[in-house]
């Protein structure tokens, strides 16, 4: 717990998620952000940051599966004191990885997915404690015109539950997209897709200015 007097309320770094398609640009969001910059990647595509001199990169594979969780923590709280911005790219697959592992644990699918739920959930408070910039990625779905009911069509490709865990303590959570071969990111929720600004009063804003507000 922490406690602050009146007037004395902390900047911290904010927290940002943004969900998409492939090639839609998650990765490059990254160079945006000032300062010593740790990568977890959890799908291999680090093409899009060569010739970055900032990044600090681990990347993932099959072969780490079996001790993702433990694996994705230990790295976390190892590097987390030396940058400035902890990014997380893919949390699909992330999630992915951590179901089969506790699927290969227990028989019980809804208590499954309860610890799936709340691994994510301790994942998202720890870099909320951090007081660190944070952005995670991840893909996403498209259910379709007006969406499986009638909501929304765009959501990232997550459990709904899991999902909601998760980015709780995310200050912003945005769908990025092309058109007229320009990159936007949509933060309005009254649209109906997975979107919340928490720093100012943006709704739609061009993936270049993510955060504009903090310069």
């Amino acid at each position: 717990m922490k406690a602050y007097r009146a007037g004395e309320i902390p900047k911290v770094g904010n927290m940002y998620f943004v969900y998409g398609d492939g090639g839609t640009g998650k990765t490059s969001l990254i160079k945006q952000f000032k300062g010593k910059k740790l990568l977890l990647i959890f799908d291999g595509s680090t093409n899009a940051l060569v010739g970055t001199d900032d990044i600090d990169v681990v990347a993932f594979d099959d072969e780490d599966a079996p001790k993702m969780q433990q694996l994705v923590t230990e790295m976390l709280i190892k590097q987390s004191d030396a940058h400035d911005v902890l990014v997380l790219d893919n949390v699909t697959a992330l999630q992915n990885w951590a179901l089969e592992n506790i699927d290969g644990a227990s028989k019980d699918g809804r208590q499954n997915y309860q610890k799936l739920q709340v691994w994510f959930r301790n994942l998202g408070m720890w870099l909320r404690k951090t007081d660190k910039t944070i952005l995670a990625t991840a893909h996403q779905v498209d259910n379709g015109s007006g969406g499986l009911t009638g909501d929304g069509r765009f959501q990232a490709d997550m459990n709904e539950k899991t999902f909601n865990a998760f980015t709780a303590p995310f200050d912003v959570v945005g769908r990025i997209y092309k058109e007229s071969d320009q990159r936007w990111i949509d933060l309005d929720p009254e649209n109906g897709n997975h979107a919340k600004n928490r720093i100012d009063d943006r709704k739609l804003i061009k993936a270049s200015e993510l955060i504009a507000e903090e310069k």
